[in-house]
């Protein structure tokens, strides 16, 4: 009768552990809740071994767990993230304005065969000779010879892979060997950028990296297993919903259950959690080896109802109501670069690479907004709420 299943699914020995948390997790701080109460978890004390997936037919292995340096303003942070076995880790050129790159060049010195790493052209660059110089530019700031996989940035549907003079600079530094493989990544639209990735009759692109989380939509889930289905390395970030900060939880932590979550799927080879300090670093990297739980996917529920009435899904679907053609879903992400990850300079620099046509200014001209959002957010309160923070 000790794993006698509740209606939730729950048994009752993680029930009575739930019950405990007001108590115990007063104590345990700010660890991972899926850590404190499941049977499953390592010990506290007990360092995990590195789990590695294959990146589809890229051949490479990497930790399920990688390091998303994005946020990270320390190479000592990155490095020992690397010392503990993490192998790849994911950067991009426009990031701190430039300046994540040289951190994380300085994370690699030393050890630079030993680890994976990824980086992604300017937004921008959609020419032969912009997408040359990110890739000569990012050499310099990581001090390296080579770049393992390089990524056309933020993708929103499937024009810009299929730009001749892009694929024609990219293999060229491939047959210089200054990168190794190609990907894209995407925040919105993905199951299209997803599907013409996989369709594409040349099979160019080697990576995914998609915006995954237990809030996704199933469209996003289906095209991911599609793509690892085709032979297609699949990267998960935004892993974390957010990263908000909320008391429905009191003093429990949500994020190693949303890593697990991300990670349960098969067909997503590793997530890049952004990992700002050592704290981070070592409640993400005691994930690799953990179970999803009962008591994981009641943590997410609670952390979830607590996160709707702002999160936004980058699903765009309310964007085509909008008579102005306004970025939603980007100006969406830039605010929760702001309220979530707590990165002003990431926040701000995202919003300004919208053009002002498009931009929040826009709704100023509406006298109610017609985009409605079919998770029930309400977008002409976080528009105005988008004026406030970007003004």
């Amino acid at each position: 009768m000790s794993n006698e299943k509740s209606a939730d699914g729950m048994n009752r020995r993680d029930f009575i552990k739930l019950g405990m948390i007001g108590t115990s997790a007063t104590l345990a701080g700010l660890r991972g809740a899926s850590e404190v109460f499941s049977a499953d978890s390592p010990s506290s004390s007990a360092t995990p071994v590195p789990v590695h997936r294959t990146l589809g037919r890229t051949g490479l292995r990497i930790t399920v767990v990688s390091f998303g340096a994005m946020l990270t303003p320390e190479a000592e942070v990155i490095r020992a993230g690397l010392d503990m076995g993490i192998n790849y880790v994911d950067t991009a050129r426009r990031y701190m304005d430039g300046k994540n790159e040289e951190i994380v060049g300085r994370a690699l010195k030393g050890i630079r065969n030993k680890v994976y790493l990824a980086t992604k052209t300017l937004p921008s660059s959609n020419t032969r000779e912009h997408i040359t110089r990110d890739v000569e530019t990012s050499l310099k700031m990581l001090q390296t010879d080579y770049i393992d996989v390089i990524q056309i940035h933020n993708l929103e549907g499937r024009d810009r892979m299929f730009i001749p003079e892009v694929r024609e600079a990219l293999v060229r530094l491939r047959e210089q060997g200054k990168v190794r493989f190609f990907g894209v990544t995407t925040h919105k639209n993905q199951p299209e950028v997803i599907k013409a990735v996989v369709e594409d009759p040349q099979k160019f692109f080697d990576t995914v990296l998609v915006a995954y989380n237990f809030k996704c939509e199933p469209e996003t889930k289906d095209a991911i297993a599609k793509a690892a289905q085709a032979g297609v390395g699949v990267v998960a970030m935004k892993t974390q919903a957010g990263g908000y900060q909320t008391d429905a939880l009191g003093p429990i932590s949500p994020h190693q259950a949303a890593l697990k979550w991300a990670l349960q799927n098969p067909n997503v080879t590793a997530a890049i959690p952004g990992m700002k300090d050592l704290a981070m670093l070592r409640e993400d990297f005691a994930v690799m080896g953990m179970k999803f739980t009962a008591l994981d996917s009641f943590i997410l529920g609670r952390y979830g109802a607590a996160i709707e009435p702002y999160y936004c899904r980058f699903c765009g679907r309310c964007e085509p109501a909008c008579p102005f053609g306004v970025e939603i879903s980007t100006i969406n992400r830039s605010i929760m670069y702001h309220e979530g990850y707590g990165d002003r300079g990431l926040a701000r620099t995202t919003y300004a690479e919208l053009r002002p046509a498009v931009s929040a200014a826009a709704c100023l001209d509406c006298p109610s907004c017609t985009a409605r959002c079919v998770n029930g957010l309400d977008v002409a309160s976080k528009m105005e709420q988008a004026r406030r923070i970007f003004a």
